[in-house]
């Protein structure tokens, strides 16, 4: 019983590691668009690509 608790939280990381990391980069990419230009515009459209491309990526994997 001692392994259910480890497989558990590993699982959860699993399942929150993207969202997190996803939701981390939105919110870099609204502030630097916020805050900046120049550079902060190239940074935000890169941040806020990610979610795009990720859900682009996960319909295409669905598909095959």
């Amino acid at each position: 019983m001692t392994n259910k608790p480890n497989s558990r939280a590993r699982s959860l990381r699993a399942v929150f590691a993207a969202p997190l990391v996803m939701c981390v980069l939105s919110l870099i990419g609204l502030v630097s668009a916020l805050a900046g230009d120049g550079l902060a515009d190239w940074l935000s459209w890169a941040a806020l690509a990610v979610p795009v491309l990720a859900v682009a990526w996960a319909m295409r994997r669905r598909r095959v």
